[in-house]
């Protein structure tokens, strides 16, 4: 990588000097000329019957303008996932009957936000109240309070069912019986927000028979799909523009009923109208994280080689399916990736109940999975007397191993992430020592913890591919049209990177129209981090079709063959006699006046899997899932009072195999950004909930890390893929795996330094001084036994 300019090195973010200045625009930035204020009625009740709506006084309001409920829309229903075994099942309002609180029923628009307020109070909904259940385990019982049908392909006597997943390979019960050693575990994870500080906000236009929308999202394309399906309008009529985004981490992906409704209130009003969310709201009626409870069983031979692991899952998938069906389909691929399992068999349920519907949320159930499986392998190692770092080895997964699914790990680099963040840890000499020689005077114990992960790098879901244009001006400089959408993750910037690099031309030559719905072209959007990956080959293409371009032309002019050329600052040079060359300025004109006016425009196109027809089957997992996975291996430090049961962690050291860095700091911003993440959902983050409704709807009563909260972070970038000219990027993920490992690693390194197992999140100073008594009621009874 050493002749390269831009690509592989730590250049300025493109969005960065807007941002710190204030001159980024956000959604609730944008103001229009007699703009509406909408607000939304939501349920007050967990499950209940809609006996009535009477909208009458709210309508004859003074300033209200449109009062909305089902009856005003088409009945299309939406969801996360929309396929033929899983059809949508959400309202856009609710119809006949809430499932949870905060359900929404309907809407208004008003001359402000007081109006809107008023209006809502004069709505007048009449319900029957229904039994609810809140519990995964108990909504699955027969003759559970049934929220929804089970679904038709689950054969099981069970209830409430939105999905299942099911796949096994070999002979589990063939394993186990081969196996020195079998354990059964259980682990279980709460309920987290995403945290993001922009609110959900959108504002939307009705205007010359066009809909433009402005809304904080994670992808533009895939709003205007759903927008498009919900209100009965073809693509072309249906417009997102592109505004700066304050975070998602998932929180932001699907359709939201607020988006729906400022579109469908400014059609019947012919005003633009904004609806932003409250932060009360959006902790106790919009989208959390998913929960898992994850049953393990795993035998494995003396030398700690695993052999067979049945896998069973229950997802509290909230009042619908959400993405509730996706993540337990996405766990059994967390599940493959690191080790080798020679035996398995997976089940995973996703669940109605009467809480809120969930949403990804960054490494969408990666990291419980991740935390139950490192776990019970310390626990494994630890019955037979071997060390986390050797275990780990003798199972990790090495380059170009064929997956049971017949994905291919590549350049696979677990093995090196494992063996490199064992010696910058020291782990081996600081394991098991925190609890041998404590200070007397101390209460506080040390302890290290390793986990491992693998993360896809893109997959295939709706719009499965991206495109790029690359337009050369008149001046030499350059216009890259493109659908990604910055969410924070760098997008702007490494794309800038691939189009500088291609062509030669300096980062501030080259301007960026992106994430415009009528204007760039389609992107594959800001999740299943894919985007470096799909977005930046298509990236790449673009820049190179350009280039082909003007080097033709330059052939012509300078009568010099194409393979004699080179490009640098701008300017085509004769490779031959460095003296001769055309600037690009000048090669635009002479396309111009001589190609009858063909300007130079380059084009690229990009899809994971290419050759696949579509993505694998959500229920029985059979298909391709991704060509690309980044590994990594992570270490956690702790600091546990054994006094308070408060816990901290104090480093963290991150190895990660990310195939070809294109922007080495953006890398390193997104491993401390998941640390940070890991920290939080490790110590402190939840959502607490009773009978569906959330106790701690505010930043007050939510803990999330502050910065005296923060560890070091120390990370280090195991390269496993080289810049190849005409090749393709082999990029790999960095922006969602990596909390997975830390959050493994902390629960391991409070094993290591108190003798507590964690198996269920968060770390609370409450579990661990219930662990250590435990401890202390059983060494009591050793020694009255002796």
């Amino acid at each position: 990588m050493t002749d390269l300019k831009f690509i592989g090195q730590n250049m300025r973010r493109k969005d960065g000097p807007d941002k710190v200045s204030g001159k980024a625009v956000y959604t609730q930035d944008v103001k229009l000329p007699g703009m509406l204020i909408g607000r939304v009625l939501r349920s007050p009740h967990p499950h209940a019957r809609i006996v009535r709506i009477d909208t009458t006084k709210a309508k004859a309001l003074p300033g209200v303008k449109a009062v909305i409920t089902h009856e005003d829309t088409i009945g299309v229903r939406h969801g996360f996932v929309e396929t033929p075994r899983y059809p949508a099942d959400q309202d856009v309002l609710a119809k006949d009957k809430v499932a949870h609180v905060g359900e929404e029923i309907a809407a208004v628009a008003a001359v402000d936000e007081i109006t809107a307020q008023k209006a809502l109070e004069l709505i007048e909904v009449e319900y029957e109240i229904l039994p609810a259940v809140f519990d995964a385990e108990e909504a699955m019982r027969p003759g559970a309070p049934a929220i929804r049908a089970s679904h038709p392909k689950v054969l099981e006597d069970l209830a409430n069912i939105a999905g299942k997943t099911e796949t096994e390979w070999g002979d589990v019960e063939a394993g186990f019986a081969q196996a020195d050693y079998v354990r059964e575990d259980r682990f279980e994870n709460q309920l987290r927000t995403h945290g993001y500080l922009e609110p959900q906000v959108t504002l939307a236009h009705w205007e010359s028979d066009k809909l433009n929308v402005w809304t904080s999202s994670m992808g533009t394309f895939i709003k205007r799909a759903k927008l498009s399906r919900t209100l009965g309008l073809p693509y072309s009529q249906v417009r997102i523009h592109k505004t700066y985004v304050g975070g998602t981490f998932g929180g932001k992906i699907d359709l939201y009923s607020h988006e729906y409704c400022a579109a469908r209130l400014s059609m019947l009003t012919g005003r633009p109208v904004r609806i932003t969310a409250s932060r009360e709201e959006i902790f106790s009626a919009y989208r959390h994280s998913q929960t898992l409870t994850i049953e393990l069983k795993t035998g494995v031979k003396k030398d700690g080689t695993i052999l067979a692991q049945r896998v069973r899952i229950i997802n509290n998938a909230g009042a619908h399916r959400g993405s509730g069906v996706v993540v337990i389909f996405l766990a059994w691929g967390f599940i493959m990736g690191p080790y080798r399992i020679p035996n398995l068999k997976y089940e995973g349920y996703a669940v109605y109940t009467n809480h809120t519907t969930r949403a990804p949320q960054r490494g969408h159930g990666a990291p419980k999975v991740r935390f139950a499986i490192e776990s019970q392998l310390d626990m494994i190692a630890e019955h037979l007397g071997i060390d986390p770092v050797t275990i780990r080895l003798r199972n990790a997964r090495g380059p170009w191993e064929e997956l049971p699914n017949k994905d291919n790990t590549h350049e696979a680099g677990l093995i090196d992430c494992i063996k490199e963040v064992a010696a910058k840890s020291d782990y081996l000499n600081k394991w098991r020592q925190g609890r041998k020689q404590p200070e007397p005077s101390s209460t506080i114990r040390r302890g290290i913890g390793m986990g491992v992960t693998t993360y896809m790098s893109g997959t295939l879901i709706y719009p499965n591919g991206s495109g790029v244009i690359v337009k050369l001006n008149d001046d030499g400089s350059v216009i890259v049209l493109t659908g990604a959408l910055d969410v924070g993750q760098g997008a702007e910037t490494v794309i800038t990177q691939i189009v500088a690099e291609e062509l030669s031309i300096g980062m501030n030559d080259i301007k960026l129209i992106a994430s415009d719905t009528d204007t760039t072209p389609q992107d594959i959007g800001a999740w299943i981090s894919g985007m470096t990956y799909v977005t930046g080959n298509a990236t790449r293409q673009a820049a190179t079709n350009a280039r082909e371009k003007i080097l033709k032309v330059a052939s012509e002019e300078m009568d010099v063959p194409v393979e004699y050329l080179g490009v640098e600052n701008k300017s085509v040079y004769n490779l031959a006699d460095p003296q001769q060359r055309m600037t690009y300025a000048q090669v635009f004109s002479a396309s111009v006046a001589k190609h009858r006016g063909d300007t130079i425009v380059g084009e690229g196109f990009w899809r994971t899997m290419r050759d696949e027809p579509t993505h694998p089957s959500l229920a029985t997992t059979k298909g391709r899932w991704t060509e690309n996975y980044a590994f990594s291996a992570q270490v956690a430090e702790v600091e546990v009072d054994i006094e308070t049961g408060e816990a901290r962690l104090i480093r963290a050291y991150t190895l990660h195999d990310c195939g070809f860095p294109v922007n080495p700091g953006l890398i390193k911003g997104q491993v401390d950004g998941q640390v940070s993440m890991a920290l939080g959902q490790a110590f402190m983050e939840e959502v607490m909930t009773k009978n569906g409704y959330t106790l701690n709807p505010s930043w007050l009563d939510y803990r999330m890390p502050l910065i005296h909260n923060m560890a070091a972070s120390e990370d280090a970038e195991v390269i496993t893929e080289q810049y190849r000219i005409g090749k393709p990027y082999r990029t790999k993920e960095v922006g969602e795996g990596l909390v997975s490992g830390v959050l493994a690693g902390i629960a391991n390194a409070i094993y290591d330094a108190t003798g507590v197992r964690m198996t269920s999140a968060p770390f609370t100073p409450e579990k661990i001084l219930a662990g250590l008594r435990k401890l202390e009621r059983e060494k009591a009874k050793e020694l009255v036994s002796q």
